[in-house]
């Protein structure tokens, strides 16, 4: 079978709305994607000024952007399908909205971008809510990505993702496993546009500060990281609980950026460890998200994984904007076909599940 889909991603690194259409098929139990157009599109103003303060809004108030966003998401969606000539050659939109609230532990998971305005928008189907299923049956809801990884790129036995949010996947053909590392692009982005930057280009500052002992041991320490997983991590993490250890260090900015950049490479490494099953000699990482075009952030944790005797590997320029896109693309065409798309084994829930809902305008 062959699928033509639009996956959407809006991650905590605040960069915009990913945009992707894709071509999947499947044959015989074996899945192939091509990306056929991808596209970020920025926040406007009032979105940047407001997604970030979503938690902190009244009920009525975060219901009405909900809708909103799930129209915005909508019209852009059409107008990229209309600038590249898409018309009739979509057949499902997963869309995996904007994470406002994720409390797995007290049976919460919820993205804006209401799923029913993207498809009254666009009059194609769609597939939202993509963690709800999995929170319910006592998952963690997250990471998801992990389904997309085995089918599609089951040749690289651990995958990491840079983005807001630092997450590692480790690809075993029968019980795959996967967790959030640690806050990643939303600190360095944070700490860059107090240099005027909306973030740190190869990661030159962090490459001319130094490293602070007394930060980089307390963040160290910090109690996330004594729990084992399944485990994942909401936004606040990187902007209050990260941030808040990060403010009271006097050093210089690079010295900041510096000092995180070794803390990431750190804990990936770390994580590994404490987690993966022996490895074969020479095992492949394969590294996506925003993070991957930080030069510096690549060096140090290519450092930090040789004595593992991991490789690095930096995915294409495409695969690294548009992989998670991709990813939720998969994920709505295995829901519309009704299979599993969380995989119980990563989020911890009680079984693997079906996760979205499906939206038919």
């Amino acid at each position: 079978m062959i699928y033509h889909v639009i996956g959407t991603m809006s991650g905590s690194s605040m960069d915009g709305l990913d945009l992707v259409h894709c071509t999947l098929e499947e044959v015989a139990g074996q899945w192939t994607a091509r990306i056929n157009q991808g596209n970020c599109i920025p926040f406007n103003s009032y979105w940047e000024e407001l997604l970030p303060r979503l938690h902190q809004l009244p009920a009525l108030d975060l219901m009405l952007a909900h809708t909103a966003f799930g129209k915005w998401c909508g019209e852009q969606i059409a107008s990229f399908i209309e600038q590249h000539q898409f018309q009739h050659k979509v057949h499902l939109i997963a869309s995996h909205g904007h994470t406002v609230f994720h409390e797995p532990q007290r049976g919460l998971s919820f993205q804006i971008g209401d799923g029913a305005a993207i498809a009254a928008t666009c009059q194609i189907p769609v597939v939202s809510d993509l963690r709800n299923m999995d929170v319910a049956l006592g998952g963690q809801g997250a990471p998801i990505v992990p389904i997309a990884e085995k089918y599609l790129w089951p040749s690289y036995p651990l995958l990491l993702n840079l983005g807001g949010i630092c997450n590692i996947s480790i690809n075993l053909p029968e019980h795959p496993l996967a967790f959030d590392v640690c806050a990643a692009n939303r600190v360095l982005n944070t700490l860059a546009s107090r240099l005027g930057h909306p973030y740190d280009e190869g990661g030159r500052h962090a490459q001319q500060g130094r490293l602070l002992p007394e930060l980089f041991e307390a963040l160290n320490t910090l109690a996330y990281y004594q729990i084992k997983a399944p485990k994942s991590l909401n936004n606040s993490f990187g902007t209050e609980t990260v941030l808040g250890v990060i403010t009271q260090s006097k050093g210089s900015t690079e010295d900041l950026l510096h000092t995180y950049c070794e803390h990431i490479a750190h804990q990936i490494a770390e994580s590994l460890r404490q987690t993966a099953n022996p490895l074969p000699n020479e095992a492949r990482l394969l590294a996506t998200g925003g993070g991957a075009c930080n030069t510096y952030l690549m060096e140090r944790i290519q450092v930090h994984l040789a004595p593992l005797g991991i490789i690095v590997e930096c995915a294409s320029p495409e695969l690294i904007h548009y992989k998670e896109a991709l990813a939720m693309a998969l994920i709505g065409v295995l829901r519309w076909r009704e299979e599993n798309n969380v995989l119980a084994s990563v989020t911890g829930a009680s079984r693997d599940s079906i996760g979205g809902a499906l939206w038919i305008p």
